[in-house]
């Protein structure tokens, strides 16, 4: 049965983006724009809770259910949460959003349901950066926005 969620993105930028799932077995597609972003790239996880009463930072760790460092969302080792970059061709603008993910799910034991979608600050660098974070966040910086993930009306 497909499923649909959607996120608000909220903070020193905003956006939407949504995830759509035509079953269990498929990848989960995520798409949306977000505006205000300086150039460049930044990381774009799912954090492990749901919960934004702190601002970004209460949404915890990035969603890692089989204890994996941190990776590229195509890397054998990754947390479920990696989805990587996003790319903002120019400061202040529309980023476009386009990222097909097998891990995620909208379902089951991966399900981002209820969780938080972050945006950060600088680049990830995919868990190959040698940096001391490179295996926990990709030293991907402060969170500049967030949103709980819903259920949306299909």
């Amino acid at each position: 049965m497909p499923a649909k969620a959607v996120c608000v993105l909220n903070g020193d930028v905003s956006g939407t983006v949504f995830f759509d799932q035509k079953d269990a077995n498929s990848p989960v597609i995520v798409s949306g724009e977000v505006s205000g972003l300086s150039k460049g790239l930044h990381g774009f996880h799912i954090h492990e809770f749901g919960d934004n009463t702190n601002g970004c930072t209460s949404a915890g760790p990035h969603f890692n259910p089989l204890k994996q460092d941190h990776g590229a969302p195509d890397a054998a080792v990754r947390h479920v949460g990696d989805l990587g970059n996003i790319e903002a061709t120019s400061a202040g603008g529309v980023t476009k959003v386009n990222i097909q993910d097998s891990q995620i799910s909208l379902t089951g034991p991966n399900s981002i349901v209820g969780r938080t979608l972050v945006v950060h600050a600088d680049p990830d660098d995919l868990g190959v950066g040698g940096h001391e974070l490179s295996k926990t966040t990709g030293n991907a910086g402060a969170r500049i926005a967030c949103g709980v993930i819903g259920l949306a009306k299909a």
